[in-house]
């Protein structure tokens, strides 16, 4: 199980910290992204920092399980909004994929966590 863990644990870390900087630095695409599922700019940086911030607590998480937890609930939130933003505007799959894939992993990772929570310092 520690595997899977930390397995699941770094995808979600190295997504959110290419996606979330990506989004930052105004990658064309995530411009083009946000314009068409009718969201503004400045949204796109501060979702930018939140998966960066998401990415940090998941480093924290190799050390303190329970902040692993935590931010994976986080970018899951995050995730479930990016899937409603794409099926609102009728995006294809193929579009949706990378955000309900995040989603299911995070999801797994709060599940694997799911006992740290009540002291992630511990």
């Amino acid at each position: 199980m520690i595997i899977l863990s930390i397995i699941l644990q770094s995808w979600l870390l190295f997504s959110m910290a290419f996606f979330g900087g990506s989004k930052i630095a105004g990658a064309k695409h995530q411009i083009e992204l946000f314009e068409t599922v009718k969201l503004p700019q400045w949204l796109r940086v501060v979702t930018g920092y939140l998966q960066i911030a998401g990415a940090i607590g998941l480093i924290a998480g190799y050390w303190y399980p329970g902040i692993a937890g935590w931010a994976a609930m986080g970018i899951g939130a995050m995730m479930a909004a990016a899937c409603l933003s794409h099926l609102r505007v009728r995006h294809p799959i193929g579009k949706l994929v990378p955000a309900l894939l995040n989603l299911l992993i995070a999801v797994a990772v709060v599940l694997l966590f799911a006992d740290e929570w009540s002291h992630p310092f511990a």
